[in-house]
């Protein structure tokens, strides 16, 4: 009689947390059903004036991560609407070259809304920056909790992406996939011809 165990596959997963100030990071392996950290940090840019040297180092930390990670998914927080104009497109446009990283590697990339995320991971889309770390804590059993909480919210992107590709509902009006440019182009051609 031979006994044969069932490989289950490894994911890796990288969650981003987009800002010009400090963008928040963190990856998670699963593999069956069991999610565990793998590292969480944040890339501090407040040293840099020029807000294209912000993009610049954002392009190159998320590159390197890739690299030395090798995610097999990308999952970063959607910019929410505000009413500061200015502070919207610089998060955008901070989004858009963590994106472009994961795109130059051909790495499929998921998008969720904040409240999502949130939702996902406390089971309350109002939840405080606390209350998402303190769960991640619980969940993934983490040691100590940075002091900056932006890397909880990268690795809160992570897992929520996880949660919903496990077999969860997703709703898709808060989540996008690309997994080129070529792809991005056509799901958003209305919204680039406004542009």
């Amino acid at each position: 009689m031979t006994l044969t165990k069932k490989i289950e596959r490894e994911r890796i997963i990288l969650g981003i947390d987009p800002g010009t100030t400090i963008l928040g990071y963190g990856l998670i392996r699963v593999i069956g059903k069991n999610p565990e950290l793998m590292i969480l940090g944040s890339i501090e840019l407040k040293k840099y004036g020029d807000h294209y040297l912000k993009l610049k180092t954002i392009f190159e930390r998320v590159t390197q991560l890739i690299d030395e990670y090798h995610p097999d998914e990308f999952s970063i927080e959607a910019p929410f609407f505000g009413k500061n104009v200015q502070s919207m497109l610089k998060l955008g446009r901070a989004q858009g070259v963590a994106m472009a990283a994961a795109l130059q590697r051909s790495i499929p990339i998921f998008e969720y809304a904040p409240r999502k995320i949130k939702m996902s991971i406390t089971g309350r889309g109002a939840a405080s920056k606390e209350q998402v770390a303190l769960t991640l804590q619980r969940i993934l059993k983490i040691k100590t909790l940075p002091n900056n909480l932006d890397a909880t919210d990268g690795l809160a992107a992570a897992l929520c992406h996880y949660y919903q590709t496990s077999g969860a509902v997703v709703n898709e009006a808060d989540t996008t996939s690309y997994k080129s440019w070529k792809d991005f182009i056509n799901q958003n051609t209305k919204r680039l011809k406004k542009n």
